[in-house]
């Protein structure tokens, strides 16, 4: 069983309750935050006694991690179980996550928001119904351009951006409203 100090309990306790906050399962993201700030890959009993978490658990908890992407399976030589580790690159786990959220949450309402405006077009439906209807594909279908260009940005440029953040903050406060 691997000891957690008192900082990595804490740390774990606090993802967990933000991922149940962001919709995932308390005990995913706790059993995420321990193969994250872990030095070496885990087995699945070796997670599932530092968590006080049932085998079954951690084995649903680490299918569902692997599907998103952020953590997978590793062998190590002489050992005949699976070891799981967390992607180490903090902001490739932030963009896959992202990813993975786009994809699971706002695809689907883009696609409902774009089939109900074209449908609204067809009916006799209030003018403001039809009205926030297209404004809010709008907004989302911006956000997504937003999104996709972004994810064209290498890391590299993304961080060097934020330790700009001054400068960025001045250049968009020079912006026009259009």
């Amino acid at each position: 069983m691997t000891q957690l100090t008192p900082t990595a309990q804490k740390f774990i306790i606090h993802w967990g309750e933000m991922g149940e906050r962001w919709g995932i399962n308390r005990t995913i993201a706790q059993i995420h935050a321990l193969l994250y700030i872990s030095a070496e890959p885990l087995n699945a009993e070796a997670i599932s006694e530092t968590l006080s978490v049932a085998r079954s658990t951690v084995s649903a908890g680490l299918k569902e991690l692997q599907n998103w992407g952020i953590v997978k399976a590793v062998h190590i030589l002489g050992e005949r179980t699976e070891h799981f580790e967390a992607l180490g690159d903090v902001w490739e786990m932030a963009r896959v996550i992202i990813d993975m959220r786009k994809r699971r949450e706002l695809d689907p309402t883009l696609n409902m928001l774009r089939e109900t405006v074209a449908e609204l077009e067809r009916t006799d439906e209030s003018a403001v119904t039809k009205k926030k209807m297209t404004e809010m594909l709008a907004v989302l279908e911006t956000a997504t351009t937003i999104y996709e260009q972004g994810q064209k940005i290498p890391t590299k440029t993304i961080i060097s951006i934020a330790k700009k953040s001054e400068i960025v903050r001045k250049m968009l406060n020079s912006i026009p409203d259009s």
